[in-house]
């Protein structure tokens, strides 16, 4: 797909940043280098009016401690609204500070106590490590929902990327164990199906920017290995293989005409609103993968936020 179709204020960006194309080719370190080099092009400024703590909250199953990031706006209401929000990176790279803008703004913007999870990564651990992390953290803010300040019913799951395949995760854990109650699911251009670029090759005109298809290759095969792309991965490990979606909570899907994700994510959204899940859907033309994280400022990436925004206002009726 040729540059010119890209929106030109996403253009300028792109041209520095560098491919993900050909991963499995590199070491573990480079691969996270250039993730943590994207991220260098984004570095926001603090928000004076949010706090942010560091905490350690006990995994699960004698698993080890989970590193969180915990955003609260300083002007504290009762029973504020509370989002686990998971990062991206491929589930290979990355860590909370990552989102450290988008949390704060988030925060802000919309009185949300949010927990920002820093699960393990593969091929290190392997699937279950990082969605058993993020519950972990789920349950942490639940356990402790006198003391942070929030109400167990207007608990929200958020990622983008690998983050948004992991909050898609998250909600089918929570909906089968009927532990906790989330009331919104916030998949931002999700990773939903290992078939993608390992059993199913998408059409050549997705995924030649940022996220490509030999990128999503590795990444998965570093958390499933062999299994990636077989018969039986378990709907937690890639939520587009779950069978039954109905009883999920409201959800928002959103992602780009270019992204490598587009089809298997219009393919979920298609399937929850079969199965009576209240679903919203935004594509947004001319936009690669991650746009809105490194050109934030973009009309298109404002009008994106306030649409994912508007629906976590309605839905939790903020």
């Amino acid at each position: 797909m040729p540059k010119n179709v890209v929106n030109p204020e996403f253009l300028p960006i792109l041209e520095k940043m560098p491919s993900f194309d050909g991963l499995s080719g590199r070491s573990l370190p480079e691969v996270r280098e250039i993730f943590m080099t994207s991220v260098r092009l984004i570095e926001g400024k603090p928000l004076p009016d949010v706090e942010v703590q560091e905490e350690y909250v006990p995994g699960l199953k004698g698993a080890p401690d989970v590193r969180v990031l915990v955003y609260r706006p300083r002007k504290r209401q009762p029973n504020a609204p509370a989002m686990v929000y998971i990062h991206g990176g491929g589930l290979v790279s990355g860590h909370p500070e990552v989102d450290d803008p988008k949390c704060q703004v988030l925060a802000s913007r919309m009185g949300f106590v949010i927990v920002s999870v820093d699960y393990r990564l593969a091929p290190e651990v392997k699937y279950p490590g990082a969605i058993e992390d993020c519950y972990a953290a789920l349950k942490w803010m639940n356990d402790n929902a006198a003391q942070l300040g929030i109400n167990p019913d207007k608990v929200a799951v958020a990622g983008e990327s690998a983050g948004g395949g992991l909050s898609a995760a998250l909600a089918l854990m929570a909906r089968d164990r009927k532990e906790y109650r989330l009331a919104y699911q916030l998949l931002i251009y999700p990773m939903l199906d290992d078939r993608t670029a390992t059993k199913v090759d998408p059409a050549p005109d997705f995924g030649e920017f940022v996220w490509t298809r030999s990128a999503n290759k590795y990444a998965w095969e570093a958390y499933l290995g062999s299994a990636a792309g077989g018969d039986d991965t378990p709907a937690y490990a890639a939520a587009a293989r779950a069978k039954d979606l109905s009883g999920l909570p409201p959800t928002f899907i959103g992602v780009g005409s270019m992204d490598l994700f587009l089809c298997e994510d219009l393919e979920y959204a298609r399937r929850l609103m079969a199965s009576g899940v209240p679903t919203e859907v935004v594509v947004v033309p001319g936009a690669y993968h991650v746009f809105d994280m490194f050109v934030p400022e973009a009309e298109l990436s404002r009008r994106f936020m306030d649409a994912y925004c508007a629906g976590l206002r309605r839905t939790l009726g903020l």
